[in-house]
């Protein structure tokens, strides 16, 4: 969910980088979805909750959900749709370079990330921070337990960043094993190669579903880092950025104003509520600045879901579920002691 690069070769990339999203964004990022017919969105390897595949080979998720919504928002129709599952050592560049259209997989913004490598992190769809497993016969109870712990960690990640910092920080000296896919980190931890694993919590959550015995493991209590994490998309086009920024928040806004995928056809034939009008194009020309039609909304509503139903179906109590509790966390709705919060949309 992150990424690691040494100055020198971030220095490098960074020019790289610049220089191909001056290239990609020399024609609107909005005009050329539409001639190519699709949205191009990149995702990472499956990851439970947030992008992963059914038993069809369609992929469903929380980021998922935010590439269907920007293709519900442009074409009327979710299915618009080409998702690429890129690793996470090319993400960036794949992005930068015009390969995809918008990048939505558990990508932490940073400042770094935000300022130096061409990009553009839009709204936090979903607030993270890292933490550890470790087996529960092991005695460890915390994170402060991990004394010269060997801890499996993805490289190129701020997860590894994070793990250093948290060790040097608490006089710990853990030992990271490093791997450049988590399958083998996990599979080696599962081995005995590693005291404990380390990745953003609500990964760890839906991994630790696939050992085979998950009571046997446990999270630890700590979380040691914030990782707010945000859909991306190349610097240099603010259209298309206001296009997936107020698609994340359209989501958000219509959980507040209780609109639905159930009710979002009688809410814009019946209400009365002048924000929820607005919202669904009945009256109002919110449209206008994003270059798209009066029922954008509308569309990611009815294709897509509010934000709390997309919640429940991927990372709380759904069937495709990782048991995320929403109540009380920072995921929650503003109005509910959260984080998600929409802008007035007026």
């Amino acid at each position: 969910m992150k990424l690691k690069k040494h100055i020198a070769v971030l220095a490098a990339l960074s020019a790289a980088v610049t220089l191909g999203a001056t290239a990609a964004s020399a024609e609107s990022t909005l005009n050329i979805v539409k001639a190519r017919g699709n949205l191009r969105c990149q995702v990472g390897p499956p990851s439970p909750g947030f992008y992963n595949l059914d038993a069809n080979g369609n992929w469903y998720g929380l980021d998922v959900s935010v590439c269907q919504g920007v293709a519900a928002a442009i074409f009327g129709d979710k299915s618009k749709l080409e998702i690429q599952s890129v690793s996470s050592q090319a993400r960036f560049t794949a992005l930068a370079n015009g390969e995809s259209d918008l990048l939505s997989r558990t990508a932490t913004w940073t400042l770094t990330r935000d300022t130096q490598l061409g990009l553009d992190f839009v709204t936090p769809n979903f607030y993270d921070g890292q933490g550890f497993t470790v087996r529960k016969d092991s005695g460890i109870t915390s994170a402060l337990q991990l004394k010269g712990a060997r801890v499996c960690v993805t490289t190129g990640t701020t997860t590894e960043l994070n793990l250093a910092d948290f060790s040097r920080k608490n006089h710990l000296n853990i030992k990271a094993v490093t791997f450049g896919d988590y399958n083998v980190r996990d599979d080696t931890f599962l081995k005995g190669g590693c005291d404990a694993t380390t990745t953003d919590k609500s990964s760890l959550a839906g991994n630790l579903q696939a050992f085979p015995v998950p009571s046997n493991y446990i999270i630890l209590p700590e979380t040691i880092s914030k990782e707010p994490l945000a859909p991306a998309v190349r610097q240099g086009d603010n259209q298309w950025e206001d296009i997936v920024r107020w698609t994340v928040f359209a989501m958000i806004n219509a959980e507040e104003l209780g609109i639905t995928q159930a009710n979002v056809d009688d809410m814009r034939a019946n209400a009365t509520d002048p924000n929820v009008r607005r919202m669904l194009g009945v009256e109002g020309n919110l449209n206008e600045g994003l270059g798209l039609d009066k029922d954008w909304a509308y569309n990611i509503i009815k294709e897509v879901g509010n934000y709390g139903e997309i919640y429940e179906k991927y990372m709380g109590n759904g069937p495709q579920g990782i048991g995320i509790p929403r109540k009380g966390s920072l995921n929650a709705l503003w109005t509910h002691g959260g984080m998600m919060y929409s802008p007035p949309m007026r």
